[in-house]
């Protein structure tokens, strides 16, 4: 046995009864957002004494919401989609009136410094300027086709290979990237893996849900429930390490020297911080799941308005410029702002590594101005996130496998969390990770 590993036998030893050690838990999560929300509730109905550890001063990671001058501003840019996270939120019995549905769409598009109808309705299609009339029928075609592929069975083949083996108009091409932009929140068309992407693509086509009063809503039903099921919910912990001897998880280290026994871990943590958490997990999978991920950031700014100069253009997405506006407002019930004729415009610029955030912000100023002239006259207040991120990682064409649930290397350790996606996208991959590590828990 190495020295370092005498050590900390012997540290564990002689702090047993120390710093809250005579609490037993059966699993510990990392990170207090909604892998780690979701997976404690299903562990919990599954009979686990669950305790969640989450660094900051309150639970919900990057689906807080923030209340200024009386306005709900999420992190950033959020959606809902029909998919893998909204089934699982049913499955848990999470109090549905939480949930807004989108019932109306009337989506524009900006193209050459000019608002066109974009053709993602019906009869938008027919009036959209942006296709000519033989382009119309191939694009209205291959929405139909879309949403009928069987994508589990599609070669693994990036984006923009699929495209261009199957659409031929540059500008259905183009508008079709557009759409797939708007749904996951990535702009990597070499990257996307094809089959995974149309999935999702489905999944937004199907239907799209806010959450009313923000995203916050989603983590206090989750928190509530958690704790009704017993789950420890704990802010304000630094968890330094994941200690584990002869391939075993046997314990956790805090900041406060704090040092609780437990021999199931999940860690809902970013990859590159999982494996700082985890001694030795460069010999491990960890180290291949941190190599490979591609993490995604947005600028994102999000505006409060008195008036609406334009009610029109609500919905906009950039044909010629990676962006998207939305006025979250529109959804009836949303309860976002204190002062009801209070609009709450979102707006998002997806970047690249290279990107300048004030240059971001400076190109929605000038979108948000093409789309609602005069707009900075009627701000109540605002909220700018220079480099958000979208996620840790995504289901690509660079990976060597999925991330997850468990650890190989290390019996008792697992991990969730967006980047832990198995061909899901955003919170689709945080939930359904979530519940992969759950089953794997409780299958032990």
């Amino acid at each position: 046995m190495s020295h370092f590993k005498q050590l900390n036998c012997l540290i564990y030893e002689n702090v047993k009864g120390v710093h809250g050690m005579s609490k037993h838990y059966d699993v510990a999560i990392v990170g207090g957002g909604i892998a780690g929300l979701t997976a404690a509730l299903y562990l919990a109905k599954g009979g686990k004494k669950v305790v969640i550890l989450e660094l900051q001063d309150q639970i919900g990671g990057r689906a807080i919401t923030n209340k200024k001058n009386g306005i709900c501003f999420n992190l950033g840019f959020h959606a809902l989609y029909a998919g893998v996270a909204y089934q699982i939120f049913n499955e848990l019995q999470l109090n549905q009136d939480i949930f807004r549905k989108v019932n109306e769409f009337h989506p524009y598009g900006i193209w050459k410094e000019k608002l066109h109808y974009f053709p993602a309705t019906a009869d938008f299609l027919m009036r959209t300027k942006l296709l000519s009339v033989a382009e119309k029928v191939k694009f209205g075609a291959l929405l139909m086709k879309i949403l009928k592929l069987d994508t589990a069975s599609m070669p693994k083949v990036s984006l923009r290979s699929w495209m261009e083996d199957n659409i031929h108009s540059p500008m259905v091409r183009h508008l079709l990237y557009v759409l797939i932009r708007g749904g996951t929140y990535i702009q990597a068309p070499d990257l996307h893996v094809a089959g995974p992407l149309f999935r999702q693509m489905q999944h937004s086509i199907t239907g799209v849900y806010y959450l009313k009063q923000g995203w916050g809503s989603l983590v206090r039903e989750l928190s509530q429930e958690a704790r009704r099921h017993g789950v420890k919910l704990l802010t304000n912990r630094k968890v330094t390490s994941v200690d584990h001897r002869d391939g075993q998880v046997n314990s956790l280290t805090c900041a406060n020297e704090e040092r609780i026994p437990v021999s199931q871990v999940l860690l809902t943590t970013s990859p590159k911080v999982t494996s700082k958490l985890v001694p030795f997990s460069e010999q491990t999978s960890l180290k291949t799941w941190e190599e490979q991920a591609i993490p995604i950031t947005a600028a994102c700014l999000d505006v409060g308005l008195r008036h609406l100069p334009s009610p029109r253009h609500q919905f906009v997405y950039g044909v010629d410029q990676p962006i998207m506006l939305i006025n979250v407002s529109r959804i009836d019930g949303l309860e976002l702002s204190e002062q009801n004729d209070v609009q709450v415009f979102q707006m998002i610029k997806f970047q690249n590594q290279d990107s300048d955030p004030w240059q971001d912000r400076q190109q929605l100023e000038n979108a948000l101005e093409l789309v609602q002239p005069g707009w900075k006259q009627e701000v109540v207040t605002e909220q700018f996130l220079p480099r958000m991120t979208v996620v840790h990682d995504f289901m690509h064409m660079n990976r060597k496998e999925n991330p997850g649930p468990a650890v190989p290397e290390i019996k008792g350790l697992y991990v969730a969390g967006d980047w832990a996606s198995h061909g899901e996208y955003l919170v689709d991959g945080a939930a359904a990770s979530a519940k992969r590590a759950a089953i794997s828990i409780l299958a032990q």
